[in-house]
Parts: C-alpha cells; sequence; structure tokens
C-alpha cells in the first residue's frame, strides 16, 4: 500500500454520495479534503478554550464583569462541552457522524457570532455555552471519522500526527491569536474569527465527508441522562474548586451528586442492551491507560498555559501581543515533533518507547518552569516550552493511536468520545488541583515576605512562590503518566509493518 495513498472508508449503505463518485471518477482523492475539514474542526474547537484569555481584561471592562464571573467566560465553555462529550459521541454513532459532525460545527459557528454580539455578560456566558454544545457535538465526531477513515497502521499514525499537532498546539494558536485580535482589533473577534472558519468547513465537509452507517435501535436516555449530568456534575466540581476551594458547599455537593450519577450510568449500561457507552472499551486495560495518561498530560499543558500567561504579562510586563507569541514555539515543536514520530522514529522505535521519552521530556520542561524567578529571562522560558512542546508531539500520537486501537467502526465514536472526555476532564481537573497549589503556596509566602522588598515586588514574589510549586505539582502529574504508560500500555500496531 502506497503510504502516499490514503482510501476513504467504504458506508455500509449500497449508495455513495454524488461527490464521492465525482471524484472517483476524476481520480481525486478526496481522503486530504476530508482531513483539512477534521483538522480545521478540532482547531476551532481546541482553540476556543484558550483563544480567549488574552481578551478577558477587555471583556471585564465592556461588560462589567466581577473578577469571579469573570472566569466563567472560560468556565462555560468547559462545562457543557465536558459534560456533553460522551452523548455527542453516542449521537454520531446513531444518527451518522457526518450529519452529528456538521449539526455541531453549525451549532459552533452560530454561538460564535452570537457571542460576538454580546452586550451584556449573561448573553455572552449563554453564547459560550452553546459553543460548548456544538463542540461537544463535533469533536467526537471527527476523530472517529478519521479513525474508521484510515487504517491502523502508517496511514493512521500520520493522520494522528496531524490531528496531535492540530489538538495541542491549537491552545498555543489560542493564545497567539488572542492576543493579536485584541491588540489590533476587538475582543469581540476572538468570537467572530469562528464565523468564516465554520463556514468554511460547513462547505466542505458537507461535499466531501463520507456518512457512516447508522447503528439501529433506541436510544439510551437513561445512560445519556446520567453520563451527561453525571460528567457535568463533576466538571462543575473541578471548576467551582478552583475559584471557591475544595471545602466548599456547592464543590462537595458537585462532587457527589457526579459521583452518584456515574455510579448509576455504569449501572444502567452493564444491563442496556444497546449502551450509549459500551463498557467494553474501558476492559482493555492498555486503551484506559493511553486514556489516562492523555488526561495527565493535557493537565500538565493547560497548567503550563494558565501560569505562564499571567507570569508573563503580570511579572516580566509583556503586552497581550507579546504574550501570544511568546508560546509560538509550543505549536511549532509540536508539528515537528509529531511528524518526525509519524514517519521516521516509528520505523526505529516502539510506539511504547516513543510515548515514555515523549513524557519524560514533558516532564523535564516543567520542572524547568518550577524555577522561575521574578528575574527570569525568555531564554529560560523557550527550552522550557521547546521540550514541552517536543515531548507532547511525540507522545500523543502514539497515546492517541493506544486509545484508538483494536476498536471496532462500530464503537469509533464512544472511543473517541473517552478520548476527548479524558482530555477535557484532565485539563479541567489538573487548572483545579493546580490553582488550589498556588493558592496555598501564596499564602505561605505572603505571610512570609522578603525583607526590604517594594511592594511591587512582594507581589511578584508571592506569585512565582506560588506558581513555582503549580508547575512542580504539574510535573507529579507527567511523573504519574509515565509510571502508567510503563505498566500498562501495550505499543501501537507498528506502522514499518505496512509496506510502502
Amino acid at each position: 500500500m502506497s503510504s502516499d495513498t490514503i482510501a476513504p472508508i467504504t458506508p455500509a449503505t449500497s449508495e455513495q454520495s454524488a461527490p464521492t463518485r465525482l471524484f472517483r471518477r476524476r481520480r481525486i482523492n478526496p481522503a486530504s479534503l476530508v482531513l483539512a475539514v477534521i483538522l480545521t474542526s478540532q482547531l476551532m474547537v481546541v482553540l476556543d478554550a484558550t483563544i480567549v484569555n488574552v481578551a478577558l481584561p477587555d471583556m471585564q471592562t465592556a461588560l462589567h464583569f466581577s473578577d469571579a464571573e469573570l472566569s466563567w467566560v472560560l468556565n462555560a465553555y468547559t462545562l457543557t462541552f465536558g459534560g456533553l462529550l460522551l452523548l455527542g459521541a453516542r449521537a454520531g454513532d446513531l444518527l451518522g457522524r457526518r450529519g452529528t459532525f456538521l449539526a455541531g460545527i453549525t451549532v459552533f459557528t452560530v454561538a460564535s457570532l452570537v457571542g460576538g454580539f454580546a452586550t451584556t455578560g449573561w448573553f455572552l456566558l449563554a453564547a459560550r455555552a452553546l459553543q460548548g454544545v456544538g463542540g461537544a457535538l463535533a469533536a467526537p465526531s471527527s476523530l472517529a471519522l478519521l479513525a474508521t477513515m484510515f487504517p491502523e497502521g502508517r496511514e493512521r499514525l500520520r493522520a494522528i500526527a496531524l490531528f496531535t499537532a492540530v489538538s495541542i498546539g491549537g491552545g498555543a494558536i489560542g493564545l497567539i491569536s488572542g492576543g493579536m485580535l485584541t491588540e489590533w482589533a476587538s475582543w469581540r473577534w476572538v468570537l467572530f474569527v469562528n464565523v468564516p472558519i465554520g463556514l468554511a468547513v460547513l462547505a466542505v465537509g458537507a461535499s466531501v465527508l463520507p456518512e457512516t452507517a447508522r447503528q439501529h435501535g433506541r436510544f439510551d436516555l437513561a445512560g445519556a441522562f446520567t453520563s451527561t449530568i453525571g460528567m457535568g456534575a463533576l466538571v462543575y466540581g473541578f471548576v467551582r474548586a478552583a475559584s471557591n476551594g475544595w471545602s466548599d458547599p456547592f464543590t462537595i455537593g458537585s462532587f457527589v451528586l457526579g459521583v452518584l450519577l456515574l455510579v448509576a450510568f455504569v449501572h444502567t449500561e452493564l444491563r442496556a442492551e444497546e449502551p450509549i457507552t459500551p463498557l467494553r472499551l474501558l476492559t482493555d486495560a492498555s486503551r484506559s491507560g493511553a486514556n489516562v495518561a492523555r488526561g495527565l498530560l493535557f493537565a500538565g499543558m493547560f497548567g503550563m498555559f494558565f501560569f505562564l500567561t499571567q507570569f508573563l504579562q503580570d511579572v516580566l510586563g509583556y503586552s497581550p501581543l507579546q504574550t501570544g507569541f511568546a508560546f509560538l514555539p509550543i505549536p511549532l515543536t509540536v508539528f515537528a515533533s509529531s511528524q518526525l514520530a509519524s514517519r521516521v522514529l516509528v520505523n526505529r522505535f516502539s510506539g511504547k518507547a516513543l510515548m515514555l521519552i515523549g513524557v519524560s521530556l514533558s516532564a523535564i520542561g516543567l520542572l524547568l518552569s518550577s524555577q522561575l524567578s521574578a528575574t527570569s529571562t525568555y531564554p529560560h522560558i523557550l527550552a522550557s516550552l521547546l521540550l514541552f512542546g517536543a515531548g507532547n508531539g511525540l507522545s500523543f500520537v502514539t497515546l492517541t493511536s493506544a486509545a484508538l486501537a483494536g476498536v471496532a467502526p462500530q464503537d469509533a465514536g464512544a472511543a473517541s468520545g473517552l478520548v476527548n472526555v479524558t482530555q477535557q476532564l484532565g485539563g479541567t481537573l489538573g487548572v483545579a488541583v493546580l490553582v488550589t497549589v498556588f493558592g496555598s503556596a501564596s499564602k505561605y509566602a505572603a505571610g512570609h515576605p522578603v525583607a526590604g522588598a517594594s511592594p511591587a515586588a512582594q507581589l511578584n514574589h508571592v506569585f512565582v512562590y506560588g506558581a513555582d510549586h503549580a508547575f512542580v505539582a504539574s510535573t507529579l502529574f507527567l511523573v504519574a503518566a509515565i509510571v502508567l504508560v510503563a505498566a500498562v500500555v501495550r505499543a501501537p500496531k507498528p506502522a514499518a509493518s505496512l509496506a510502502d
């Protein structure tokens, strides 16, 4: 099989779309266009989790948010996106992934347009929540289409390498583009920018995306309710803990409700004839281990973005635009290392070795970040970013492949949903835990002021002391991922076994 020829999936139905027949008559393989649609949609979804970060001060001034309310510009998206991912994955299985994907992109695009015109705080929060709904529908279907379009081996690894670069680099690209749009235009354009991209994805996607076979049967309403509300309660608990602490009654209540509903979900799925998430996907230790390790990596990544953004602006005095461009090494190194992994290194090293090397490099990058001080220079930060980006690019390619390896086509949507759920919950949990560590360390530093320091220098000392401890905690996340990969994750099917 040629490594340059990627054959699209043949739908189970006997009829194929007219565009697909047209491509075949002209001998133009539509796989590259399909992959472009998938990658662009994934960029929109992951970029939106960070693009508003740099615009938050302008949003606060324009819409009169309090400090506590401002965090919900981020959290409203996280809550609905994380809570509805499993439901979105199952919707793709039952209703067809092409239709579900296009519906999700439509909702996401409309919500972005509406949010850009927001005149009140609640208006913007509602639009952000609706963006999360659209993302939850589109993200699992996009990864499921990738998994079914490309067979296991070289083709899938190369597609996943690009998907990985977009998934990881998109967060940093969001910071860069957010800084540019906020400084050169208006905070509203961090939302408006999604509209032309969404329309392009819809136009091309409607023409080239293949429809997958729909699974017949009833929709598991009990499973959908318990998983969606349970997952949403857990996400809300993590979000609430970051702002109000782990002892807050609403935080505790959210965790209790989430755990009870997820226990009910497992009980329901064990008895359901057509479960929303086949629990057989969780019985494979390697697949589950790869997903959890992925979540731990995203916990470290979201923590790095959260604290380094503030460090660059509040301590080193960077502008929003300078802050955004400071993160440029992340997407560049992720792209380079993921392509190197999928095209060269998989032929020389086992997938498991690449996972371990990649996670270890990322851990070293985070450990370097724990040595920041108020007098640190950008070269110190650059070294941390380069190591972290290179490590993520190496590890995520093989981790994603391991999470999807051996999954039957009819379960691709559910397996993709689990990948996205662990990724989203990992990032949310990571920030919540790290903010708690930061708060405790900062209180200690505030109680032990530096003798003779000015008020501004003392504030910087308190922040840096807390951030350094948070980076140590994020390093421990990655150490846990290394142990998990070494213990239970199997290497994906070697791409080199496929002839060129």
